[in-house]
């Protein structure tokens, strides 16, 4: 029989929970069991492919200590990982025991929330041990303890060595409905190797440099186009102005799909327009981009716009009239 003992606490030397699984590991070794232990803290860079671990298990045992709220980001980060890239086929035979030690408050919470997850990755949790110890040695000095944890121990040893069933758990139903992870369609295997590279420093920093590089492509695809957007109209009123003599006027074009402002400035025979800020005007319009495009292509004139409500303006009606004597679009 294969027992893992996942250790999920900061390692501190007077954390009763390493006390707890010292023992429990020693009575299954006597009983024959081949033990292996996981301290979390000491692979912490490689807890998403611990999952691959529990394929030769026949049980394991999740350990941790509550210290001031919950089990622990250790923990949490290995139940994450046997989620994401767990075999889920194999975690469904698997007995987990629960041992959560508390120095503060919460050892019940955490062994029922270490038993839920558990139920919810679809394995079988099994009787554990959890307590509150606010001295280490008075649980190392105290026989009935001791008596109590070689119990639970032979008990855990029991209840995977003989199989016992249980009655279904709603945690399970749920699984199947509620909570599905993300549909992604990989292999045991393929899901081992995206564990690995998940592991893998060199590789998410290559990852990292390429989301970069694109991006910074993106971005510079971004600004040429802005760059074009700022030349946009300015051929067409070019080619299209026919001056007037005895006229000046300044319009500002706001078109809504532009971040800018079209200035357009006219005086006798001079034009000049480019998109930006200024002061004052003597029109000012509003228009999307499907009106310009008709101004500008000969299907409307700008006075036809306003009065079909295709484009808003403030100013005065008489400048806005003469903007069509200025241009004339084919």
């Amino acid at each position: 029989m294969n027992i893992n003992i996942y250790y999920g606490g900061r390692g501190i030397i007077d954390d009763p929970t390493i006390y707890v699984i010292n023992k429990v590991q020693e009575v299954l070794e006597e009983l024959r069991v081949n033990v292996t232990r996981y301290n979390l803290f000491e692979v912490k860079n490689s807890i998403a492919t611990l999952p691959q671990t529990l394929k030769e298990a026949d049980g394991i045992v999740l350990a941790t200590t509550v210290e001031w709220y919950g089990i622990g980001g250790y923990m949490q980060q290995f139940l994450d990982a046997c989620w994401l890239f767990g075999d889920k086929e194999k975690i469904a035979q698997i007995y987990m025991a629960p041992i959560v030690m508390s120095t503060t408050y919460g050892e019940r919470e955490g062994k029922m929330n270490l038993a839920t997850a558990w139920e919810i990755l679809g394995g079988r949790p099994c009787s554990g041990i959890c307590g509150y110890i606010e001295n280490t040695l008075s649980l190392e000095m105290n026989k009935q303890y001791l008596h109590i944890i070689e119990k639970k121990a032979e008990n855990i040893y029991r209840t995977i060595n003989q199989h016992m069933t249980s009655f279904p758990a709603s945690n399970q139903a749920v699984r199947q409905i509620a909570t599905l992870p993300q549909a992604i369609d990989l292999t045991p295997q393929e899901t081992e190797q995206l564990s690995q590279y998940v592991t893998d420093d060199s590789y998410v920093q290559r990852q990292k440099e390429d989301i970069q590089e694109l991006t910074s492509l993106f971005r510079d695809k971004m600004n040429n186009e802005g760059a074009e957007s700022e030349e946009e109209y300015l051929a067409e009123l070019k080619k299209a102005f026919h001056p007037q003599q005895g006229m000046e006027a300044t319009y500002f074009i706001n078109i809504e799909e532009k971040p800018t402002t079209l200035i357009i400035k006219v005086k006798d025979a001079d034009l000049e327009c480019y998109y930006g800020t200024e002061e004052a005007c003597d029109v000012e319009m509003q228009m999307n981009r499907g009106a310009m495009e008709d101004i500008v292509n000969g299907r409307m004139t700008f006075q036809r716009a306003f009065m079909s409500g295709a484009m808003k303006m403030k100013g005065d009606f008489r400048i806005l009239r003469s903007l069509d004597q200025f241009f004339e679009f084919a």
